[in-house]
């Protein structure tokens, strides 16, 4: 049997891992559409961006890795096409690679400013080639504009200001995060960034976007005009799935799978960022968070191997910024009734409740207490 990998990111990665662990020893493919190897992303809008770090020191492994493990990398090879009758897959260059199971993993592609795609200074984050491409834009530069305040936007504004840079950041929704966290979460992240400096603007986007004298020039649309030498935009990603056209493979928010990763065409399945998995009442969701990708590539590993699936891990993310991280565990939604447990203007911890539940812990530099908490979800919980 082969198993070919399409996407080699961490997703894909934890795929080829799980399944040597799981005791596979059959041929097994990882085919990427970025030229290097596979490395961690979210360092790109911290540690890398700020020259902390190079791009050497976040590769998630190195050579040896693949050859002792027998994996085959092929990198830089994007992959444009898959004929399920025939088994294979094939790349731009128009070679076709034939497989027993596919695993798709092919992850996001950052959206951007209709217009502005061609505009010089103007960057989205993704790649490390979009990292390394608006480093060298902030050389000379003392001012920039972040679009969009959702977890990429909101690291990127700190790290620009941890590099000295004035720091304009703009979201449409009313807070920070507030379409991960919710508003009431969103305010206490806001403090970190009004407290570095950063100018805020929230409930409002972007109405023009235009070169002069030099400088990017934004008009939002509440009348306001910035400047800047630097505009990053982070306004969310898109499902890489126009690939999949004609295929059988259903698609709608990204790859539509069942609870087990399985899609719509037999001996296909899809993980990480472009993975819609069935959840509880049959809503299919996409999850673009760290770990939910190893929780998934392990259970596609097991279920291609016919093996049952581990018991599920309670969901969660974290978030760098200012110094503090912030953790998720659980679910965070809308419904919930959310109660700020501890806050010292900085630090805090929070517990989110749905139909009296425990349904999510969030917490920023109470580590501890949030883990302690966590235990806990799926609980009732007090009124007081």
């Amino acid at each position: 049997m082969t198993v070919v990998v399409a996407g080699a990111g961490l997703a894909g990665l934890r795929v080829a891992e799980e399944l040597r662990k799981a005791g596979y020893d059959g041929g097994l493919m990882l085919v990427g559409a970025e030229p290097t190897p596979p490395y961690d992303r979210p360092p790109l809008s911290k540690e890398v961006l700020q020259g902390r770090r190079s791009p050497a020191a976040i590769r998630l492994r190195d050579d040896a890795f693949f050859a002792d493990h027998g994996i085959t990398l092929r990198l830089g090879s994007r992959v444009t096409a898959v004929h399920p009758q025939r088994k294979s897959i094939v790349l731009a260059a128009g070679e076709t690679i034939g497989y027993d199971r596919l695993v798709i993993a092919t992850g996001l592609r950052p959206r951007t400013l209709p217009g502005t795609e061609s505009v010089p200074g103007v960057h989205t984050l993704r790649s490390l080639d979009d990292c390394l491409a608006l480093r060298r834009r902030l050389d000379g530069a003392d001012s920039a504009i972040v679009v969009g305040a959702g977890f990429v936007g909101c690291e990127v504004a700190a790290s620009l200001r941890v590099c000295g840079l004035r720091v304009h950041l703009v979201e449409q929704q009313q807070a920070p995060l507030a379409g991960v966290l919710g508003e009431t979460l969103g305010e206490l992240v806001a403090r970190w960034h009004l407290k570095a400096g950063v100018d805020l603007r929230c409930g409002c986007g972007v109405a023009e976007l235009k070169q002069s004298d030099r400088k990017l020039r934004v008009t939002l649309t509440d009348g306001a005009e910035l400047a800047a030498d630097v505009v990053v935009v982070g306004i969310g990603s898109v499902p890489e799935v126009s690939w999949l056209a004609g295929s059988g493979v259903e698609v709608g928010d990204g790859v539509l799978c069942d609870e087990r990763g399985r899609t719509s065409v037999t001996d296909v399945w899809a993980v990480g960022d472009v993975a819609a998995w069935r959840g509880p009442g049959g809503r299919h969701r996409r999850t673009e968070h760290w770990t939910n990708a190893g929780e998934q590539a392990r259970v596609v590993a097991r279920d291609i191997l016919g093996l049952p699936p581990d018991e599920p891990a309670v969901p969660y993310f974290w978030s760098d910024q200012y110094g503090l991280r912030l953790q998720v565990f659980g679910d965070v939604r809308a419904s919930a009734k959310v109660r700020v447990e501890e806050d010292d203007g900085r630090r805090f911890l929070a517990t989110c409740a749905v139909d009296g539940r425990l349904t999510a812990v969030v917490a920023a530099g109470m580590a501890g207490k949030a883990t302690r908490l966590r235990r806990r979800i799926g609980e009732p919980v007090g009124d007081g």
